[in-house]
Formats: C-alpha cells, structure tokens, sequence
C-alpha cells in the first residue's frame, strides 16, 4: 500500500521523497515521462514505485511537486480521483520571466487557486514551499533541523501532514488556516530573490528558514 504518492520527478520530488523513506513511508512516484518517474524510483531504492499522471494516484498524501501552472493543471485532470486525499501544495508562484512578484493577485494564493480546482471532499495544504530540495535530502539546514511551515483548513489533514514532516526528522509548524498561504509563499519569494542575489554569494539554495527561541 503507497501512503505517499508524489507528481513529479524533479529535485524537489525527490528531496520530498526521501523524506518521506526517512519516515518509512511507502512511496509512489508518477511523472509525465514514465522513463523519468522510474529513473527516479531507481535512485531513491526499495519502497518506491512508479508510473505516470495517466495513472490514479495511490497515496492518502498526494504531493504536488510541480511548478504552479502544472499544479493547477495535474489536480483539474485528475478531478474525483483526488476526492479524500490530502493534497500538498508545495508552489511558489513566482514570474519567472521577470523573477521580481507573484503571478497570483493579492488576497489570494497559488494553495487557495488550486484548491479551487480540487474535489469538494479533498483537502488542500500548504507544505514544503519555504523548503529547497537539497535540504530536503539532508533534512537539515545548518546542522538543524528543517521547520516545515504547514497552513489549512482542515485539522485531520495538517495533522496527517504534520506527522508526516516530524517522523521524517523535521519540525512541523501549522500557521494556520489556508489562507496564510499567501503569507508563506510571499516569504519565501523573498528569500528565494536572496538566493540569486550575488551580494549573498554565501547563499547557494542551502538555506533553510527557522523559528528559534
């Protein structure tokens, strides 16, 4: 049984993937390319299948682990086959023609625009979007665990999402409901612009967001 099925088979895929074997979780990988998804399900090892986005996702957790536009476009295909799963949302929607604002307007979020499209009985959470992928691989960031900022509406399902993140040796942190989307992915535009900034020659898309105390 897959408990994690992930859409796609980039560096954030498997980032978030080998997180989710840290947690042994079962995984399931589906791309648009079934040579791609396989090559990845290869590298990551046992617990790992694979397929394509022509296949019903197995997974409780379906992570969407696309760019914005694939994102809306993968849950609209997918409509009922998505009903009851928990759906995250990891996308930053950023321009990334002019890499200087969001392509979505004020007041809302790529989460709450995807969640738009999903099935009535689906859940949609904001997760792993102030995360880069190879920090994912290590699960830290400077020698600390990473925070995984988490926002939705639906407490059964930032809760599945949240122990999903602790027993992968990360720190879950629910900011509230859906709506903080937007806060979150505007934060992480700002640091994601410090990342190609080449006044921080010290950032190299290893950085990691953290609450301290």
């Amino acid at each position: 049984m897959t408990n994690i099925t992930i859409i796609g088979n980039g560096n954030m895929a498997r980032g978030i993937a080998t997180r989710a074997l840290a947690a042994n979780q079962t995984v399931e990988i589906l791309g648009q390319e079934a040579v791609k998804a396989q090559a990845l399900a290869n590298e990551l090892g046992a617990g790992v299948s694979f397929g394509t986005t022509a296949d019903t996702p197995q997974g409780n957790i379906v992570v969407l682990a696309v760019p914005f536009d694939a994102a809306k476009s993968v849950v609209s295909a997918y409509g009922e086959a998505l009903a009851g799963k928990t759906i995250v949302d990891i996308t930053n929607p950023v321009n990334f023609e002019t890499f200087d604002s969001l392509v979505v307007e004020a007041g809302t979020s790529a989460a709450e625009e995807i969640a738009k499209l999903a099935p009535a009985s689906a859940n949609v959470v904001k997760a792993f979007n102030t995360t880069f992928a190879g920090t994912l691989v290590a699960g830290e960031s400077g020698g600390q665990p990473l925070d995984v900022f988490i926002a939705g509406d639906d407490a059964d399902a930032t809760n599945a999402v949240s122990s999903f993140v602790s027993d992968a040796g990360m720190r879950p942190l629910v900011v509230g409901p859906l709506k903080r989307a937007g806060e979150l992915e505007g934060f992480q535009f700002v640091l994601m612009t410090l990342q190609a900034n080449p006044e921080f020659s010290d950032f190299n898309w290893d950085t990691g967001l953290k609450v301290t105390n």
